[in-house]
């Protein structure tokens, strides 16, 4: 056997994987990542717009057309390079609530409640907000930072939405998530804080660990019932690692159904269909995704100098490259979305069922992504946190490198249409508050002509997008369509375990980019633990 471990992805949870196990100088660990070792555009917060379209580090998948849809693809990036989608993703830091894990518990899902997971939140980060200790973190890998609303646009969203009944949070990742707040964000003295940086770069020079950069999994090896390694490609050359202890799977919400599918673990004639041959039948892999769709409401601001559109053009481009150069602040520093706010729907709900999102600024379509449009205004998006909708991902090949299908089913749960329409009422309720007033708003989209539910829903099927955050599609649980049980092993399948967003039973309240960095804590822990007994 060449390694005790094999963790085939680098992402948000690999990353973490591969740090922890290889801390134990007897463990031999191979760190398998089909993209680069990086990019110069992942050190900058705002290369995310300039990497979301880039294949070099970019999966760039794309879902199937379908109605809620309207019939168009919607782009799907996910991370190519180490750190995963950690290296190009928003920024943004958002745990969830605690009774989303609560819910994976009572799910069946043994040590997944947020008192079980909460240790792990806290050693991963290093948190310099402020906040209650017995919540936060303040020595971890991770530098999770707070920064204050010094902006007069974010001064004013606070008071509008405090003017509607949304108070300010100073920790919505603390006791309670309800409230508005500046994001908190993997930024620390301007830099991206992705798992790349706070997890591999200090522990490179370790002689038990080896990461192999442009490595594609081809597939999983078996003796048996038993995962004993990985081919993969590097190149046109073909190679095979084999793993003494186990393998563990991190590719993501989208890669890791793909690599079961592809080496004989999910639905036994779909495989048969594509001349895979089936190693083990179970019919949950690549069912129960879900993510957050998301309508980007739009507003036209006519004070001046108040939104990026106003002073990150021209000279001021030039003004704000400086501004970063002397303190990482600015757009060039700053998170995807600076501000966001957890509101309820309606009155009687325990947590929030909503999050609201500020970008202050308009953008259009460039040929290296987004660029920042001339029109002065300020971008909000609004959905539900907890969709009920459910699609699935299937490989349409046996070739690795063909992109597998990613159909999402949008809004198939009434309840999502109903809490999307919702979503975008509070939004017009706050953009529209006294407050505002001086920023001189107006309502570009969906239009203040879109007043009914069906009007609004209409609009985002033919203009929203994901905040890209797919999970579940390698679902923990006791049921017949679960992947892997509570402690990650794939159901069936000796040495196997998955570590990524994919095993999510459902989507927290938030971004997932905290949640699939401690699944990776979380999974590392109880690899180590079984080892030893």
């Amino acid at each position: 056997m060449d390694h005790d471990y094999i963790v085939v992805g680098a992402g948000s949870a690999g990353a973490v994987v591969a740090n922890r196990l290889s801390a134990d100088a007897r463990s031999r660990v191979l760190l398998l990542e089909a993209g680069p070792a990086g990019h110069p555009w992942t050190r900058i917060p705002v290369g995310s717009a300039r990497m979301i379209t880039n294949p070099a580090v970019n999966w760039l998948y794309s879902s199937e057309p379908e109605a809620s849809t309207n019939g168009r693809r919607i782009p799907v990036p996910r991370g190519r390079l180490l750190g995963g989608s950690s290296a190009l993703n928003g920024m943004a830091f958002v745990r969830g609530q605690a009774q989303d894990f609560d819910t994976w518990a009572q799910m069946g899902n043994q040590g997944w409640s947020y008192e079980s997971v909460l240790p792990f939140f806290k050693r991963m980060e290093s948190y310099d907000g402020g906040g209650d200790d017995a919540f936060r973190g303040r020595d971890g890998p991770l530098r999770v930072t707070n920064p204050e609303p010094r902006e007069p646009f974010f001064a004013a969203v606070i008071k509008a939405a405090g003017e509607v009944g949304i108070a300010h949070n100073p920790d919505y990742n603390g006791a309670r998530q309800d409230g508005i707040a500046m994001s908190q964000a993997t930024i620390a003295s301007g830099r991206r804080m992705s798992t790349a940086r706070c997890y591999l770069d200090p522990v490179r020079k370790r002689p038990n660990l080896r990461i192999e950069t442009g490595a594609v999994a081809d597939g999983l090896l078996f003796d048996g019932k038993r995962c004993i390694g990985v081919r993969y490609s590097v190149g046109n050359e073909v190679r095979e690692a084999r793993a003494a202890r186990e393998v563990l799977v991190s590719g993501g919400t989208i890669n890791s159904p793909q690599l079961l599918e592809l080496s004989g673990i999910g639905q036994p004639e779909r495989l048969q269909s594509l001349g895979i041959e089936v190693r083990h039948a179970l019919p949950g892999v690549g069912e129960n995704l879900r993510d957050h769709y998301a309508p980007r409401t739009k507003w036209a601001i006519g004070a001046r100098g108040i939104t990026y559109n106003d002073t990150a053009r021209g000279l001021g481009l030039v003004q704000q490259a400086l501004r970063y150069a002397l303190s990482g602040r600015g757009l060039l520093g700053s998170v995807g979305a600076p501000m966001r706010a957890f509101v309820r729907s309606r009155d009687g709900l325990a947590a929030p069922d909503l999050l609201l999102g500020w970008v202050p600024m308009l953008t259009e379509p460039g040929p290296k992504g987004p660029k920042i449009a001339r029109q002065s205004g300020v971008t909000c998006y609004a959905h539900p946190m907890r969709p009920e909708s459910k699609g699935h991902i299937h490989v349409v090949s046996a070739d690795p490198r063909q992109p597998p299908a990613i159909n999402f089913n949008f809004l198939s749960a009434p309840i999502d249409a109903t809490l999307t329409a919702r979503a975008v009422r509070i939004a017009r309720a706050i953009m529209t508050a006294p407050a505002m007033a001086p920023l001189q708003v107006t309502e570009m989209a969906p239009g203040s002509d879109k007043d009914s539910d069906e009007e609004i829903l209409d609009w985002v099927r033919g203009a929203a997008e994901t905040t890209y955050h797919p999970v579940g599609t390698c679902k923990m649980g006791v049921d017949a369509m679960a992947v892997v049980d509570h402690r990650l092993r794939v159901h069936g399948i000796d040495g196997l375990r998955i570590a990524d967003a994919s095993i999510m039973p459902t989507l927290t309240s938030g971004n997932t980019n905290a949640p699939s960095i401690m699944i990776g804590e979380k999974a590392a822990d109880m690899v180590l633990k079984d080892a030893a007994a």
